[in-house]
């Protein structure tokens, strides 16, 4: 039998925050950049049995990054204690592009 948790709404929202910011720990190895930063992440789903799914880009279609991310997120979300389990899906749709990069990714790496 699952667990479920009685989070309220206002909760859930701040245990994904944690999410992001746990996220943020991720660095892509390429770049130096957190996933976050860089725009990969696109959706944070979180629900009150501790179910935690990511669904996140890589840069380019051939990143051979996407399975060291993978891991590297799952050890990060392993530090949020409420999150019980995770699953990181791979989108493609909409495509990742240099505008998705928050500023601080876009100076870092001397994109205009």
């Amino acid at each position: 039998m699952t667990e479920t948790f009685d989070w309220s709404e206002s909760e859930v929202e701040e245990i994904k925050e944690r999410i992001l910011q746990a996220l943020e720990t991720v660095i892509d190895p390429e770049l130096g950049i957190d996933i976050v930063n860089l725009g990969l992440i696109y959706e944070v789903d979180f629900n009150n049995q501790g179910n935690c799914v990511v669904k996140m880009t890589l840069t380019t279609m051939g990143c051979p990054l996407g399975d060291v991310l993978t891991d590297q997120i799952h050890g990060a979300l392993a530090e949020v204690p409420e999150v019980k389990n995770v699953e990181v899906k791979l989108v493609w749709y909409p495509a990742w592009t240099t505008e998705k990069m928050s500023r601080y990714a876009r100076i870092s790496l001397g994109i205009r």
